[in-house]
């Protein structure tokens, strides 16, 4: 019987962290077990100040694993995320973000990463990031190994929207490890560079920037990898599809109708691409005053609901114009992380519920 992420773990659990006297993976320390038959790789993942005294620990959780029985060869290695100068750590080596796109056989997924859901949307300022933030959160809390890459690569938003603004790290100039923020695996190009630095790329510096982020990043073992599109139909979307396995696409649109006509274009260019369609997202679909309780179509009444129903293509729900919602992602926690339980919270725990019962992932 093949090994599993699991038992990994629980080979890892019994590795003490002489700093916490934790074990390894209650410190949370544990990174991207991938597995490569009966070959596994992990990382450990450690604070600047334990890196230089880790390497004992480093050895004793690769020999752990390796009296696995069934397993091969086994690789673990050691990575510290610097805070900054004089932090003690050495920094990690240059990783060049960008470039023309290396050749490959096929459209293909990331080592470890069962299935690929696009998020996208005809224009922008439809709250597809949103989405992409609050989906994800629901589907992790819902006990899916998820990970979220954040493909807008003009107007990179999830770094700020998850909370998190470190930059990741890269033990070997060639491999990057992701970062971890309420329960998903996230990489953006927003992490790579300064938040109010430009991006400044021709089509081919986008197509090789998304082709490292799908194939360089240690996503580890995931139940899904929710990529958060640019909005339009352009060469972020036609790479994605011609040269990675995505399992289907949400298109996200506002109820007025100058959006539903670019989200018919989204739908029409997933479909020249033969990526199926698992449904389209209204957002900001009604606001309810907070002081007199009446409600307002602001931006028009079911539209996207009709669009779906003309199209065949499932409703997966109408996410209310709230300020909440708007709230949470400013202060870098979704809505479903920092309120599980709002009344708002419960479409995009609806909509998880419904791709994880119709199959999807």
């Amino acid at each position: 019987m093949s090994l599993t992420r699991d038992d990994v773990l629980t080979a890892l659990d019994r590795i003490i962290d002489p700093d916490s006297g934790k074990s390894i993976v209650a410190a949370d320390y544990v990174r991207a077990v991938t597995f490569d038959g009966a070959n596994i790789r992990f990382i450990l993942e450690v604070p600047p100040t334990l890196a230089p005294k880790y390497e004992p620990v480093r050895a004793a959780a690769e020999a752990a694993v390796k009296g696995l029985p069934g397993a091969g060869t086994v690789s673990a290695l050691l990575t510290a995320h610097s805070s900054g100068p004089g932090q003690g750590a050495k920094a990690p080596p240059q990783l060049k973000i960008g470039g023309h796109p290396k050749p490959q056989a096929g459209p293909e997924l990331p080592s470890g990463v069962k299935t690929i859901i696009a998020i996208g949307s005809g224009k922008g300022g439809v709250g597809k990031s949103t989405v992409s933030a609050n989906l994800a959160v629901a589907l992790a809390q819902a006990g899916k190994r998820v990970g979220l890459l954040d493909a807008d690569v003009y107007g990179p938003s999830q770094p700020r929207m998850m909370g998190v603004n470190q930059r990741p790290n890269s033990p070997d100039g060639k491999t990057i490890i992701p970062l971890r923020a309420h329960g998903v695996t996230l990489m953006s190009i927003g992490l790579m560079l300064g938040e109010d630095q430009a991006v400044v790329w021709r089509g081919p510096m986008l197509m090789g920037a998304l082709q490292q982020m799908l194939g360089q990043v240690a996503w580890g073992e995931l139940d899904t990898l929710i990529v958060d599109l640019p909005p339009g139909t352009g060469d972020v979307q036609l790479t994605l599809c011609q040269k990675s396995k995505v399992s289907g696409a949400i298109v996200v649109s506002t109820p007025q109708d100058v959006a539903l006509l670019d989200a018919r274009k989204a739908v029409n260019m997933f479909e020249k691409l033969e990526t199926p369609i698992l449904g389209v997202v209204e957002n900001m679909s009604t606001h309810i005053c907070p002081n007199c309780g009446h409600e307002s179509h602001i931006f028009g009444d079911g539209g996207a609901r009709a669009f779906a129903a003309e199209k065949s293509v499932p409703f997966l729900g109408a996410v209310p114009l709230n300020i909440d919602i708007r709230l949470s992602g400013d202060e870098g926690a979704p809505l479903v992380a920092a309120r599980p339980d709002a009344p708002e919270a419960q479409v995009f725990h609806d909509m998880a519920k419904r791709l994880i019962q119709g199959g999807v992932l």
